[in-house]
């Protein structure tokens, strides 16, 4: 395949890029990867572990070339904190800290683990997002000894390891005197993140539960197994690698806190050369999802869970919203305020643009078409919400528009939007006639030039033929007739409101409001 150009490069969308790198970097079968641990509920920037690779995969089968994902569910990985909406359980959850997340009791005793409880809320995402994978759970993977060879390899060259870890983690290699690469399951009290190997050769190890790791400390005992026993977790950064090189990995993403200088991606990278004497996949990187330009925070219960957004935003909006910036920038998520409204403006702008006029609408339609694809609604977002406020009726809006399936499928996110107060203060309105006693003789004037037939921009410009374009008369025209309508001074755009409550009857209403 030919390179590309600097150029070229700046044109394209970043999935384009980064398949366009694997198809020249890389051999068939491409196969991708991805991986997350659910210590906790999933949030945006969760999603973004199998979202990103998800939409890599249609990509690459979108030009004709065979591609596979296995995202990994990796709930082998220790319990190391309870999350703020499962502290009533402290007392039942305190004792499982240190153990493999799959081993975890579910507090809710609605799934089989704790590890399972939040995974269920991932593959529930994964769902409604329709993205296609497939799943793999670490335990399964241990169990089955699909990373013996790994830990053997690791164990037979464990000084070497711990030099390559040491320097590619900007450490000293002293800093690794007790280290092993592999962490028992305690056989007594079940926990993996307290046991560390006091003797092995290239099949047994001898440990030791004895550390303490500040949210739990081992229970003393002393143990011994085998590797084919498959009682044990690789450390993080050998086991990282590993699955890499188990799939045959050739891309994968992470975030940023994984590719920062010394981070677990600069030793994977140098696992898979020096260790394993392959070359690792191509790593990308993805930027922060933020929510009210703030990051999200598990243990702190900062910021809304991904299935609580998905209460206020199709999925498949958010999947849009999360693909069509550069994967490397952050994405803020406001579902606040206007910015939601301009959010579904754009996208219906979009979706009715046969062809885009520049490139910024080109990588639009690109993301929308990896998204979206078609609109489940052809009346807008905007029509809807005003018509709502209006008649509180969701079955006389779908009448209103003549667009009852896209309105049933709106109607709930819209509803929970408005229950929760995040609509801007111009559309937090009911249609509440009352009597005025400024502007009286331009509500007049304007109410004997306001005719059937007219549009809404020919409403919204009658302000202004009446005032004769007078600013300050212009202005105390407006208030009057939002006063007179809905009973405050300012409220959604004016020629829209009038054309969705009826021109025959607002004119009843300014008849009303002046008598």
């Amino acid at each position: 395949m030919q390179q590309k150009s600097k150029e070229e490069l700046k044109e394209m969308h970043w999935s384009e890029i980064l398949a366009s790198r694997i198809l020249e970097e890389k051999q068939a079968p491409y196969v991708l990867t991805g991986g997350m641990t659910t210590s906790g509920p999933a949030h945006m920037g969760t999603v973004c572990e199998f979202l990103y690779p998800a939409v890599l995969r249609e990509v690459l089968e979108e030009g004709g070339h065979e591609a596979k994902l296995f995202f990994i569910a990796d709930i082998f990985d220790a319990f190391d904190g309870i999350p703020v909406e499962l502290k009533k359980y402290k007392d039942q959850l305190t004792p499982e800290l240190g153990k493999p997340l799959s081993n975890v009791i579910d507090p809710l005793g609605c799934h089989p683990s704790y590890g399972e409880h939040y995974l269920s809320q991932a593959t529930e995402i994964i769902k409604r997002m329709e993205l296609k994978l497939e799943l793999v759970r670490s335990p399964e993977l241990y169990s089955s000894g699909s990373f013996d060879v790994f830990a053997r390899t690791f164990l037979k060259e464990e000084e070497r390891v711990k030099e390559v870890v040491a320097s590619s983690s900007l450490r000293k290699v002293e800093d690794f005197k007790d280290w092993s690469p592999i962490m028992p399951l305690c056989e007594k009290c079940g926990k993996i993140a307290t046991t560390r190997v006091v003797s092995h050769d290239d099949e047994s190890y001898e440990y030791v539960c004895d550390r303490d790791v500040k949210y739990t400390k081992g229970c003393g005992y002393r143990g011994k197994a085998k590797i084919s026993d498959h009682k044990y977790k690789l450390q993080w950064r050998l086991h990282w690698p590993s699955w890499q090189a188990h799939f045959n990995s050739v891309a994968e993403g992470s975030g940023v806190d994984h590719m920062t200088r010394g981070g677990s991606a600069d030793t994977a990278v140098a696992i898979h050369r020096e260790i394993l004497h392959r070359e690792p996949p191509i790593l990308f990187k993805y930027g922060f999802v933020l929510l009210h330009g703030k990051k999200y925070s598990k243990s702190k219960g900062i910021g809304m869970g991904a299935l609580e957004l998905m209460s206020l935003i199709p999925p498949e909006v958010l999947k849009y919203v999360l693909i069509l910036p550069n994967q490397e920038q952050n994405k803020n998520i406001d579902p606040e305020g206007t910015g939601l409204i301009d959010l579904f403006s754009d996208i219906e702008r979009v979706s009715k643009v046969s062809k885009p006029e520049n490139r910024a609408d080109e990588k639009k339609q690109f993301a929308f078409k990896l998204s979206i694809k078609s609109l489940k609604w052809s009346s807008s977002f905007l029509d809807m919400l005003l018509n709502y406020q209006i008649y509180r009726d969701w079955n006389k809006v779908g009448e209103m528009l003549h667009d009852k399936p896209g309105v049933d499928y709106l109607a709930p996110f819209i509803t929970e939007w408005l229950r929760r107060g995040f609509e801007p203060e111009q559309y937090n309105f009911s249609v509440k006639p009352q009597k005025i006693t400024e502007g009286r003789e331009l509500v007049t004037k304007f109410a004997s030039m306001l005719k059937p037939g007219m549009s809404d921009v020919d409403v919204h410009n009658l302000v202004y033929l009446a005032t004769e374009d007078n600013k300050e008369q212009a202005g105390k025209l407006f208030s009057a007739l939002y006063t007179a309508i809905i009973g405050k001074e300012k409220g959604p755009r004016l020629g829209k409101l009038i054309a969705a409550i009826g021109i025959g009857e607002v004119k009843k209403m300014l008849d009303a409001a002046v008598a």
